[in-house]
């Protein structure tokens, strides 16, 4: 049975998403340099005819209830509310990502928070936030003993010397026990919310990645505001004192608006940032490219604030920081810009499923090195005939291939380790504890079947299925 090759994929993606990647970061630079303007200008009594400082307690229920509106207008706008899953007959996001929602609220908030501080600059606060994730992640992974490669590392140093150059200049800021517990709030959210995006979203299928954010989304701003009706209403004293101040009186006055846009604007950003990070490829691509375009948000609204209205410009230290911070984002940038990933396909033999999907992954051209093993392969077995007769079948070419068994050295020299089930992730992740990160099913929608001893036809639709896995976890939309 002969099959025509398919014809390449029009891409779903929206007119706002055009420009890929650097589209993504040049969106989330356009929404953040306002929303961080905004945020420090309101709270600080700079905005016109508003000359009272506003609380960030005060101003982020407000701000909660802004987020609540624009998640859910966005959702039915682009109509991706569709990929909300669906519980009971009605549609209800799982309880995964109630979890994810948790985590992200807190990250939401703290980062408006963070903003609202009197005696620290924007840039300030942003490099705080920053450097603090680039130095806790590679900890963490080493702590959990998952393997930390050297750039990560360079990262850290580069990272640490962001935070002693800012602090040094002690001139240039006030660092309260608020500003500092809101941070903390930051690095628990933020962690919390890569752990379960790692784990279930960056699929490369268009339906599991929306219907992460889709979830998620509309979680965190239903968290966001139920959290601070809690806090509210329990007797924590100066805290629940402001919030309750942000739910009744602050709502009847002119600073509710520039408030609830603030809640707007980050759930406009929030629409790119998170886009950024559910890209498919690894994190060493995609966080640089965020943290990229939140410097230079930070560095525009921190200036911009100085030109139009005369508040201090960030100290010499915050600027040699932020230079420390963009070597660090540089150093993390090396295997996306100039590594060869190297891919590893995972099945049992390795004659059949992860021989086809590194034939099917080197046909598809890139910058990659591709490699295959099996479990309980047989050293130099060649590919099975019936696999090579239906990659034939499809276009793809078919040079010499021996099987070789997996080994840990394998598995430590991929960057990432692509398995046909998920009993085969737990037999590649006992052999190395330490690589959870990077293991994936191939198939995010289910194990992909073993076709040895079935017929041609048996093979040729496994074959099709791994070329449509491949094809969506390398080749961008």
């Amino acid at each position: 049975m002969a099959i025509t090759r398919e014809s390449p994929r029009t891409s779903t993606r929206p007119w706002w998403l055009a420009g890929g990647m650097l589209g993504l970061a040049f969106g989330y630079f356009f929404w953040y340099t306002p929303y961080a303007g905004l945020t420090k200008a309101l709270s600080s009594g700079l905005l016109p005819g508003m000359d009272k400082h506003v609380g960030g307690l005060v101003l982020l229920p407000a701000a909660a209830l802004g987020t609540l509106v624009g998640a859910p207008l966005f959702l039915a706008f682009t109509g991706w509310w569709r990929y909300i899953g669906v519980r009971g007959g009605k549609r209800f996001p799982s309880n995964t990502m109630i979890v994810a929602g948790f985590f992200t609220a807190l990250l939401i908030a703290a980062t408006t928070l963070n903003y609202t501080f009197a005696g620290v600059s924007i840039l300030f606060m942003l490099l705080m936030m920053r450097a603090g994730v680039l130095i806790l992640s590679p900890i963490v992974d080493a702590v959990r003993r998952r393997k930390v490669r050297v750039f990560s590392w360079v990262a850290l140093g580069f990272s640490l010397l962001a935070v002693a150059t800012a602090l040094f200049d002690v001139n240039s800021y006030v660092l309260t026990f608020g500003a500092v517990a809101s941070l903390a709030i930051y690095y628990t959210g933020y962690i919390g919310r890569f752990r379960i995006m790692s784990r279930v979203a960056k699929t490369g299928i268009e339906e599991v990645d929306r219907r992460y954010f889709a979830e998620e989304s509309v979680t965190s701003a239903v968290w966001q505001v139920g959290l601070c009706v809690v806090l509210a209403v329990l007797p924590l004293g100066e805290v629940s004192s402001a919030l309750r101040e942000g739910f009744t009186t602050f709502l009847i006055t002119p600073a509710v608006i520039p408030a609830f846009g603030v809640g707007l604007l980050y759930a406009a950003l929030y629409v790119y940032g998170t886009l950024i990070y559910l890209d498919h490829r690894e994190y060493t691509w995609c966080v640089p490219a965020n943290r990229c375009a939140s410097l230079l948000s930070g560095l525009v609204a921190s200036f911009g604030l100085t030109w139009l209205t005369g508040i201090a410009a960030p100290g010499t230290g915050q600027l040699i920081a932020t230079g420390f911070i963009g070597l660090a984002i540089l150093a993390l940038s090396y295997p996306a810009l100039f590594g060869r990933p190297v891919l590893l396909f995972v099945c049992g033999g390795n004659t059949c499923r992860s021989a086809m999907a590194a034939a099917i992954a080197m046909a598809a051209g890139g910058r990659r090195q591709v490699l295959s093993a099996g479990m309980d392969a047989k050293e130099g077995a060649p590919m099975a005939t019936q696999a090579v007769t239906a990659l034939r079948e499809l276009g793809i070419p078919v040079n010499g291939h021996q099987a070789q068994r997996l080994n840990s050295a394998l598995i430590n020299k991929a960057t990432t380790v692509y398995v046909m089930t998920d009993a085969q992730r737990d037999a590649v992740l006992a052999m190395v504890p330490g690589a959870s990160r990077k293991i994936v099913r191939l198939d995010a929608t289910g194990d992909i079947p073993d076709p040895h001893d079935q017929t041609e036809s048996a093979y040729l639709d496994v074959a099709e299925k791994i070329k449509e896995a491949v094809h969506r976890r390398l080749v961008p939309a």
